[in-house]
């Protein structure tokens, strides 16, 4: 059967969709907040804080941990939310960002703040403007991201097919088809089969189409971005 022509592919393309938009979202707003606050100098706690979240790029308590704090304790497994919830908060991105409102001049939000503005208000009428490159691309670092990921669908929805997202549904066909075509190989007719069949290469590049197609229509809209944001808000040593 082609992807096409196959319901599961669009339930499963809706549901990446919604999950990449809502994770991209809900993380560069909850990241671009963290990342003001932090670059804030007369916030006292911003350096104690930032090397806490530092530290936990560098240490991991593993995938077991992970697993019964997602699914036992947070009990997100078997819903849509296991998605977004682990997902609102990197720090890599909130350094990026930070790096970059920390190269904004000061006076912006000092000139706010006499005129009565709240840190609210300078955030989002001051600084959140200004960010617009950076926060374009972290937004395509946290898209692609979410829209590739297919391990935390195996690992906490594989029993629903109702929240399979597209690429895990996609590789799934892929070893099925693949697994056939192995299976064919071993019988005495092996050729018929094969014949009656699609061959894994032609499901493997029927998928890269499928799967990279999103990606390739937003990324244009969002290049003229991606240069700006990169080179200003690098970490500097």
């Amino acid at each position: 059967m082609s992807l096409i022509k196959d319901p599961a592919i669009y339930k499963a393309f809706g549901v990446s969709v919604a999950k990449t938009v809502l994770t991209t979202v809900l993380n560069l707003f909850l990241t671009s907040m963290m990342a003001y606050a932090l670059s804030r100098k007369e916030y006292v706690l911003r350096k104690f804080i930032t090397t806490i979240l530092v530290l936990t790029m560098y240490v991991n308590a593993g995938l077991i941990p992970n697993y019964l704090l997602v699914s036992k304790t947070l009990g997100l497994k078997n819903t849509f939310w296991v998605y977004i919830i682990p997902s609102l908060f990197q720090c890599f991105n909130m350094i990026v960002i930070r790096t970059y409102i920390g190269g904004l001049p000061e006076a912006l939000v000092e000139s706010g703040k006499i005129d009565g503005a709240g840190d609210l208000r300078c955030f989002f009428q001051i600084i959140l403007p200004l960010c617009l490159p950076v926060l374009a691309t972290v937004a395509l670092f946290i898209a692609v991201g979410a829209w590739n990921s297919w391990f935390d669908t195996y690992l906490y929805n594989g029993s629903k097919k109702d929240l399979y997202t597209l690429q895990y549904l996609l590789k799934a066909k892929l070893a099925t088809t693949q697994n056939q075509a192995n299976a064919a190989q071993t019988t005495s007719d092996a050729l018929a089969a094969q014949a009656s069949k699609v061959a894994p290469i032609t499901v493997r590049s029927a998928i890269s189409v499928v799967s990279a197609l999103p990606i390739l229509v937003v990324y244009p809209f969002l290049q003229k971005y991606f240069v700006t944001g990169m080179a200003l808000g690098s970490v500097k040593g």
